[in-house]
């Protein structure tokens, strides 16, 4: 049995019991990055063995996961932060267990994308998910296939390209297409900054951004 586990995306007490109880008793805690989890297990008690899944190593170690699983181990799989598989490790090893047989339970439970979304302002009736932005291949082409999205879009982006991709966005997009960017969801600092691209971005040139960011855009009007 592999058990899809969500972490909290900021505040700890964002776990669910249930969540709390698999990890108590699998007999293994795949970890994107262990020193990570550790603070969480060690917050609530848990004391379970610890491997390192993540993007860098997931190719080396899927084989001998899936056949530990096969052979009757349970495990629990956690990211960072949020619902593994979303932006994070994860599927290779869903994908695999789904084809030979091995059976996966995915709890539910916090992903960053859905409360800044909800808080957005934003129609959430019809949306887009579109993770991280191409850095530089392709990102030209995309932008350019997004400018016609009509659903409200989601993206997830880095602090130090935050104002590149509002800028980007404004070209492609046009400065009065309204947005919604959501920083450190959950924490003490938690910020939502609602207005037009030009308005979002003009904010962020002012100040220090850090943080994990989603960024919420409103699709195109026909």
């Amino acid at each position: 049995m592999l058990y899809i586990v969500p972490t909290p995306i900021g505040n700890l007490q964002d776990i669910t019991l249930r969540a709390l109880e698999v990890l108590k008793k699998v007999d293994l805690i795949l970890a994107e990055d262990t020193r990570t989890t550790i603070k969480l297990l060690n917050h609530y008690q848990v004391i379970r063995p610890l491997s390192p899944f993540h993007q860098h190593n997931e190719h080396l170690v899927l084989q001998h996961l899936v056949n530990q699983l096969m052979e009757g181990k349970t495990m629990a799989l956690v990211s960072d932060a949020g619902t593994p598989g979303i932006s994070d490790p994860g599927f290779l090893l869903v994908r695999e267990c789904v084809k030979v047989g091995v059976k996966v339970e995915c709890l539910p439970g916090a992903t960053a994308f859905v409360p800044a979304l909800v808080n957005s302002g934003l129609p959430a009736n019809r949306f887009v998910f579109e993770g991280f932005l191409p850095q530089k291949k392709g990102r030209q082409t995309m932008f350019k296939k997004l400018a016609e999205e009509e659903r409200t879009m989601i993206f997830y982006e880095s602090p130090h390209r935050l104002v590149k991709t509002l800028e980007d966005m404004i070209q492609y997009f046009g400065a009065d297409r309204l947005c919604s960017v959501s920083r450190e969801l959950s924490k003490l600092y938690e910020e939502n900054a609602r207005g037009t691209l030009q308005e979002v971005c003009e904010h962020f040139k002012k100040k220090e951004v850090k943080g994990e960011i989603v960024m919420v855009v409103a699709g195109h009007e026909s």
